[in-house]
């Protein structure tokens, strides 16, 4: 499914397009690509994040509608809790609170909307961030919301081993997947230069470092960005849009 293809993003259809489409859906979802805007090394643009979970949103959402449910993706959240990034420039954080409240709204607004379903799609993996995302919708009951999330164990082990050690922050993981879902917004003349970064921020994080620079992260990045390819962005995007579906139908019956 392309990127552009008309009916797949919610805020392009008018109102009486949206309402015919929840009126013959029997079961219907709407995808909240979540992230933030922080630094991704100097080779990937601030909202690396948000293009990662909207690129997987769309391409779940062809699945989604081959299983007869009637998927869209919403408008970007596009604000987190990013303070391991906090002395980089464009590192902009949000309180956890205001996060969870806000995305807890924007839940409940599209429910009232008339959607059944609502998957918060979050790429942006601070853990006070992903903790944040999941408190969101903690209180909405029955199946009428879910989270899709790497940090689950279950779609974690599914991922790339640069993902599974933690050294994965605009690393060969992140820059594949926005090389094959958006390929202008890679800085490639960057990436011959960039040495490996073998940097763990899930161990970091472990023994209490919360800064990327004292991690020694001192460009932004953890992981090895000049061996990403296209092909392994498409791979790792079809294992995101997988986890988004596994998540959906769970919570479904489906």
């Amino acid at each position: 499914m392309a990127l552009e293809e008309p009916g797949v993003f919610v805020a392009r259809l008018t109102t009486e397009e949206l309402a015919s489409a929840l009126a013959a859906a029997g079961r219907c979802a709407v995808l909240v690509p979540v992230g933030a805007i922080e630094p991704h090394g100097p080779h990937l643009p601030l909202d690396t994040d948000l293009i990662i979970s909207r690129a997987a949103a769309v391409r779940a959402v062809a699945t989604l509608r081959g299983l007869d449910i009637a998927a869209f993706v919403a408008p970007d959240a596009c604000y987190g809790v990013t303070e391991c990034a906090s002395d980089f420039a464009g590192a902009v954080s949000v309180p956890a609170p205001a996060v969870i409240g806000y995305l807890h709204g924007v839940a409940e607004g599209w429910l009232r909307a008339g959607f059944g379903h609502v998957c918060l799609v979050n790429n942006h993996l601070e853990p006070a961030h992903d903790g944040a995302v999941r408190a969101a919708v903690a209180t909405i009951p029955g199946g009428r919301a879910s989270v899709a999330s790497p940090l689950t164990k279950r779609w974690a082990r599914t991922l790339s081993e640069e993902f599974k050690r933690g050294a994965c922050h605009a690393g060969e993981y992140e820059t594949s997947i926005v090389l094959a879902a958006s390929p202008a917004d890679v800085r490639e003349e960057f990436l011959g230069t960039m040495p490996d970064v073998d940097i763990s921020l899930s161990e970091n994080l472990k023994k209490g470092v919360a800064r990327f620079r004292e991690m020694g992260m001192d460009r932004g990045y953890a992981g090895a960005p000049g061996r990403a390819t296209q092909g392994h962005g498409e791979t790792m995007l079809q294992r995101l849009a997988e986890m988004i579906v596994g998540e959906i139908t769970d919570a479904l019956g489906a």
